[in-house]
């Protein structure tokens, strides 16, 4: 491969970190061409990008974008790598899991999630339970809701009577 060539490559690994800064590093090596079919099936479904990568033109291109935790990814870039890309911070985590469980790879290397890396496969769980921005957001309001909702059920239930009297007569000594 020429310089050229690998700068280029170099240049859209970059620009894809820049517009989808979540990534996960996984092993696929060892998938008939079946499974990898079908791997690449369930990314697609899941608007996850499955990227075969060399090591060294993903770690350049990390040194480029300057990664956190960059000397954390260099021991994680060995052997066959595929990257996966996607928007929802844990789609990647949930398919290795599942996919994983029926066919023994993809295998977690690494990731780089909402700013924090995670390497090694023993926090493909942790990676799997990060909440998205819009359920985090959810969950909020739901909290944010819930004091409400017990002062409307304490002043409509059957003992809401005593409260809503104390709250007439507080308003009365005014």
């Amino acid at each position: 491969m020429r310089k050229e060539e690998k700068v280029q490559i170099i240049e859209n690994i970059a620009a894809q970190l820049e517009s989808t800064p979540n990534f996960y590093i996984t092993d696929i090596e060892g998938l008939n061409a079946e499974k990898t079919s079908k791997l690449r099936r369930a990314c697609f479904e899941k608007q996850i990008k499955l990227v075969v990568v060399k090591n060294s033109l993903f770690y350049k291109a990390l040194e480029q974008r300057q990664v956190a935790d960059l000397a954390q990814f260099e021991s994680v870039l060995k052997g066959s790598t595929a990257i996966m890309y996607c928007e929802t911070p844990n789609a990647p985590a949930k398919l290795i899991k599942e996919f994983g469980a029926e066919n023994g790879k993809p295998v977690l290397k690494g990731a780089m999630v909402q700013e924090c890396s995670y390497i090694g496969a023993e926090n493909l769980e942790t990676l799997v339970n990060i909440k998205s921005r819009e359920e985090l957001i959810g969950d909020i309001v739901a909290l944010l809701q819930s004091p409400m909702k017990n002062v409307i059920s304490a002043l409509t239930s059957q003992g809401g009577g005593k409260i809503a009297g104390i709250v007439k007569t507080l308003s009365e000594k005014e």
